[in-house]
C-alpha cells in the first residue's frame, strides 16, 4: 500500500473527524453566508504527482473551490425546488458512503431489503396502492425516462410487438399527449427514440397550467401515452388526475404522472385534494432530492407494470441472479450499479416519519403563501399566479424584461436565489419553497431585499 494511503488510513479517525468539524462549520454558516456567493473561478492547476493525503485535500478544497459554492444546503435558497439534507438523511447518506453498497442483487440481499422497505414507505407517504412497484433512480429525468420507457414497451406490446426485443422501429408512430410537460419528457422521449416530435402539446384551462381534459380528449387517437402534471414548475398547477385516468380507461391509454414534488401534497390535509386520483396512474415520477429533503442525487419511480420494467430492462450475465418472479434491482433502471440511494431516505422517513414530513410541507407552503402576500403589497412586483403550494410565480409590475428580472435576482443573490422563468409569454422569477430549514424569519429576510431592491429611488 502507498505509505500516504496507509498513513491516512491509520489517522482515519482523526481525519473523519476534521472532516466532520469543517461540514458542521459550513452547514453552521448557511444563515449568514451569501446565497450565491460573488466568485471568480481558480486558474486550472495540473494532477498533482504526488501525494499529498487527505489533509492536503481538504485544505486545497477550503482555499480554491468551497468560497465559491453556494448556500444550496440553506433556507433561502429557492430555484430549482432544490431541498437540502434532513440530519437524520446527511447522516444516513455519510453511512452511505462509508458502507459503499452496490443494491442490485440478490447475492449480495440487504442492500436491496433495505431499498424495497424503503420504497414501500414511499408508496404509503404517497398514498399509492399495493399494485405500485418501484426503485430508486437519480432524478426526476431518470425517473421520468423509467415510466415513458415502459410506456413504450407497453404500447408495443398492443400492437404486438416488443420494442425492447425488436427496437424502436418496430412500434410505430407514437403519440404522447400533455398540457404543460416539463422539459424532462421532451429530453425523456429523445433518448428512448420516440422523438421530441412525438409529444404533442394539448391547450389548457384559461389561466392555467393545467391541462383542458376535453382538448386532450379530443387529441387521443388510439392507444397513446398521457402524461399528467401533479405539480407544474412555475405554478405547480394540478392536473385532474381523476378525470384523465378517466380517459386513459375510456381510451385505452397509459398515463404516467410527472409528480416530482407535487406528489408532496399528499401529505398535508389542506393539499391532498390536488393529488387525488395519483394511485391510478400507470406510472409515477416522485423526486427525492426535493420536498423529502435527502442530498443528491436521489428519485423513485413507481409502476403497476413491473414484468414490462424487467422485459426493457433486464440484464442478462453469468454472474448475475435470475430475472424470476421477483426481479433483482439491477434489472429495472438503466444502472447496473449505483450507490445505496435508498439509505438516506430510510433514514429521514424512520427518524421523522409521516408527521415530520408533514411539517416541512405545510411549513413550506405557509411560507410561499406569506411570500405571496408580500409580493402582493409591494407596487413594484406583480404576482402572475395564485399560490397553489410551495411556488410564487411573479414580475416586475412594469416592463419586465428578461434583463431587467435578471439583474433582480443578481441584486438579491446575497439574500436569496431564485431561478427565471416565462409565464404566459411573460419574463418571471420563481421562487420555491422545499428546504426544511426555511422559517418565517427567512421569508421576512427576502421580502424586505425585495421591497429594498424594488423601492423607487424618487
Amino acid at each position: 500500500m502507498h505509505p500516504r494511503l496507509a498513513a491516512d488510513l491509520d489517522q482515519l479517525p482523526q481525519h473523519l473527524d476534521t472532516t466532520r468539524r469543517h461540514a458542521t462549520a459550513l452547514l453552521g454558516s448557511l444563515a449568514q453566508r451569501p446565497v450565491v456567493p460573488e466568485w471568480q473561478a481558480p486558474e486550472p492547476v495540473a494532477l498533482p504527482e504526488g501525494a499529498g493525503g487527505l489533509t492536503a485535500a481538504l485544505d486545497a478544497f477550503a482555499e480554491r473551490w468551497e468560497p465559491g459554492l453556494s448556500a444550496g444546503a440553506g433556507p433561502r435558497y429557492l430555484g430549482f425546488v432544490t431541498g437540502g439534507a434532513t440530519p437524520a438523511a446527511l447522516a444516513g447518506d455519510w453511512l452511505t458512503a462509508a458502507l459503499d453498497q452496490n443494491p442490485t442483487s440478490s447475492l449480495d440481499p440487504a442492500g436491496p431489503q433495505l431499498e424495497r422497505e424503503t420504497v414501500g414507505w414511499l408508496r404509503d407517504l404517497f398514498g399509492l396502492p399495493d399494485a405500485h412497484e418501484g426503485a430508486f433512480v437519480s432524478g426526476a429525468t431518470l425517473s421520468n425516462t423509467v415510466g415513458l420507457a415502459i410506456a413504450r414497451e407497453w404500447l408495443g406490446e398492443r400492437r404486438g410487438v416488443s420494442v425492447a426485443e425488436e427496437g424502436v422501429t418496430a412500434l410505430g408512430p407514437v403519440r404522447v399527449v400533455s398540457g404543460s410537460p416539463h422539459s424532462s419528457i421532451a429530453k425523456s422521449l429523445a433518448a428512448l427514440g420516440l422523438g421530441r416530435a412525438s409529444l404533442v402539446q394539448v391547450p389548457t384551462l384559461p389561466g392555467r397550467e393545467a391541462v383542458d381534459p376535453a382538448a386532450l380528449e379530443a387529441a387521443l387517437r388510439g392507444p397513446c401515452i398521457i402524461v399528467a402534471n401533479a405539480g407544474t414548475v412555475n405554478t405547480v398547477d394540478f392536473d385532474d388526475l381523476q378525470a384523465l385516468a378517466d380517459l386513459r380507461d375510456r381510451y385505452g391509454c397509459w398515463l404516467h404522472v410527472d409528480a416530482a414534488f407535487g406528489a408532496f401534497a399528499a401529505l398535508s390535509p389542506a393539499h391532498a385534494h390536488l393529488v387525488a386520483g395519483l394511485g391510478r396512474a400507470d406510472s409515477v415520477c416522485v423526486d427525492l432530492h426535493k420536498w423529502l429533503n435527502v442530498p443528491y442525487d436521489s428519485a423513485v419511480q413507481f409502476t403497476r407494470r413491473r414484468d414490462l420494467q424487467a422485459r426493457v430492462f433486464q440484464n442478462a450475465a453469468a454472474y448475475l441472479g435470475p430475472l424470476g418472479e421477483r426481479p433483482d434491482l439491477v434489472h429495472l433502471t438503466p444502472e447496473n450499479s449505483r450507490r445505496l440511494r435508498a439509505l438516506a431516505a430510510w433514514f429521514t422517513l424512520r427518524a421523522y416519519g409521516r408527521e415530520g414530513h408533514r411539517e416541512i410541507v405545510e411549513r413550506c407552503a405557509a411560507g410561499a403563501r406569506a411570500l405571496g402576500r408580500a409580493i402582493e403589497d409591494l407596487p413594484g412586483l406583480r404576482l402572475l399566479a395564485p399560490v397553489r403550494l410551495n411556488v410564487v410565480c411573479f414580475t416586475l409590475a412594469a416592463g419586465p424584461t428578461p434583463q431587467r428580472l435578471a439583474a433582480l435576482a443578481r441584486e438579491l443573490s446575497d439574500e436569496v436565489f431564485m431561478t427565471p422563468t416565462e409565464y404566459g409569454g411573460v419574463p418571471a422569477l420563481r421562487a420555491a419553497f422545499s428546504n426544511w430549514r426555511t422559517e418565517e424569519s427567512d421569508v421576512a429576510r427576502i421580502a424586505a431585499a425585495l421591497e429594498r431592491a424594488t423601492k423607487d429611488p424618487s
